[in-house]
């Protein structure tokens, strides 16, 4: 015995808006999956969770953005450093750049000056701030490139740090030409 469908279009449109249902809601399953959670025993509603996608995709940017000014101004801290380095000076060079709240120092120093990394290194110790890393590399016989970052809770601390350092620097200069 054999049924007739009176609308078998009806039965099709049912089928195809299950099927996308089911399409949506493996999509915004893989959604929330790469979305990091802070609780993850709740159950959060689907447009809760795509707030938090939204959310932690626009932290992802801002986060971004400020990557890549960091990585500027870096670039611009080390082609003046090599342009400085180009005219034969010796002598100890700063470049301090503000970034949000992190800083940037350049440190360009002779080959025998070890103890102007380390007083850089105890004033920032001194200012109470998170040295993210640090690192130098040998330019030539007698030139020491030296880059630390930096993170700074308050605002004037980046201030304080940048006179500090650049009083040291001048100084060491100076008692270096008499």
């Amino acid at each position: 015995m054999e049924i007739n469908n009176p609308n078998p279009s009806k039965m099709d449109r049912k089928f195809i808006e299950r099927n996308r249902r089911i399409q949506m809601k493996a999509l915004y399953s893989k959604l929330n999956s790469l979305v990091p959670h802070h609780t993850s025993r709740e159950a959060i509603s689907l447009p809760d969770q795509l707030d938090e996608a939204t959310n932690y995709i626009k932290s992802l940017k801002a986060n971004l953005e400020r990557m890549k000014e960091m990585k500027d101004g870096l670039r611009g801290l080390v082609e003046r450093a090599n342009t400085s380095r180009s005219y034969g000076s010796k002598s100890p060079q700063i470049q301090i750049q503000e970034i949000g709240s992190s800083l940037a120092i350049a440190l360009n120093t002779g080959f025998n000056s070890q103890f102007i990394f380390n007083e850089t290194i105890r004033i920032v110790h001194e200012e109470r701030v998170e040295v993210v890393n640090a690192n130098f590399s040998v330019v030539d016989d007698d030139t020491v490139f030296h880059t630390i970052h930096l993170t700074t809770g308050e605002p004037s601390a980046a201030a304080r740090i940048s006179q500090r350092l650049n009083k040291f620097v001048h100084d060491v200069d100076a008692s270096n030409k008499y």
